[in-house]
């Protein structure tokens, strides 16, 4: 079946301010380092004010995603929500720039496009404080079905569901990927966001999830066992396909009795781990609309996470499809 787009990504649409702090910021602001937390206006303001030099970047986790299958070579389109502010155009400009189909409609009215404050330590851990904004915005109406219906596989972040409007854009997202004939992935986000979710997130994965994204924390808070192994079992009981990311472990990706354990990729210096996990998808989503084996995917998603700790932001700076 021919397809438009390989990749559909559904997520928060956000506008990252990464720079650089020591252990005392984090304390003193009473940050729990390598979290994401949610923040309202108020703590954002304050937060940016108290911050070194930032730089500016479209991310959001699905953004980088599709930025990353934009870089590969990849058709990818896009549904998140922001306003008609500054921020907003922003983040539209940066994902059509680069290729990606991006056309949900502007809010024009309500919170202002969402940001999320980063914060890089010395040991390349990033601790994040995401103001929604107008994310919270999203909702089934936003969900174009032709272009749901025209992507190989749909491709969702765990963060949505923290929004009851936003969860049921995704569930319509899903059931029109299906009824079409397509499949449906979402990746886990966060330990945080699994321990909120965690009975939802086990049913979805049984009935609905065609691909599982998670790392090795994650994994192991949906099953809430202690060691990445019995995580693993857990998840070839109840996973179609599941890719397990193990930072300097590489990789492991199960489908029924199969598991592939492929290697990280080498990079000469770990700068900054924000977007690994978003890049790995990438590149293991651009293989798998590809046809290629799953051990290949997990290499293409170790090579592209490789390129994005190399260098501070989440956003490819090296073309992937020149490193493959």
């Amino acid at each position: 079946m021919s397809s438009a787009f390989d990749v559909l990504g559904i997520g928060n649409a956000i506008v990252d301010v990464i720079a650089r702090a020591d252990e005392t910021f984090l304390t003193r602001h009473a940050l729990t380092k390598g979290s994401m937390m949610l923040i309202d206006e108020a703590r954002a303001e304050t937060l940016y004010a108290a911050m070194g030099p930032g730089i500016e970047v479209s991310g959001g986790s699905c953004g980088n995603t599709m930025a990353g299958i934009a870089s590969f070579g990849g058709a990818g389109a896009y549904i998140g929500k922001v306003k008609q502010d500054q921020l907003g155009q922003v983040f539209g400009h940066d994902l059509k720039s680069i290729g990606v189909a991006f056309d949900t409609p502007r809010a024009s009215a309500g919170p202002s496009t969402a940001r999320c404050l980063i914060l890089v330590t010395p040991d390349a851990q990033r601790t994040m404080n995401t103001y929604l904004g107008a994310c919270t915005g999203l909702g089934p109406a936003d969900i174009d079905t032709k272009v749901v219906a025209a992507a190989q596989v749909t491709y969702v972040e765990g963060y949505l569901w923290d929004e009851p409007e936003a969860k049921k854009a995704v569930l319509k997202a899903f059931d029109t990927a299906h009824a079409a004939g397509r499949l449906v992935s979402i990746t886990l986000s966060d330990s945080f966001c699994v321990d909120r979710y965690r009975e939802e997130f086990r049913a979805l994965v049984r009935d609905k999830i065609d691909i599982l994204f998670g790392n090795e924390a994650e994994i192991k808070s949906l099953y809430q066992v202690d060691s990445f192994d019995a995580a693993m079992e857990a998840a070839r009981g109840e996973a179609k396909i599941a890719a397990l990311t193990r930072s300097e472990k590489g990789s492991v990706v199960i489908k029924g009795s199969e598991t592939h354990a492929v290697p990280a990729a080498p990079v000469a210096k770990v700068v900054d781990t924000t977007g690994a996990g978003d890049l790995y998808a990438a590149g293991f989503l651009y293989g798998f609309t590809r046809g290629k084996p799953l051990a290949e995917c997990a290499r293409l998603g170790g090579l592209a996470a490789a390129e994005i700790i190399s260098h501070v932001g989440a956003r490819p700076e090296t073309p992937l499809k020149d490193l493959m």
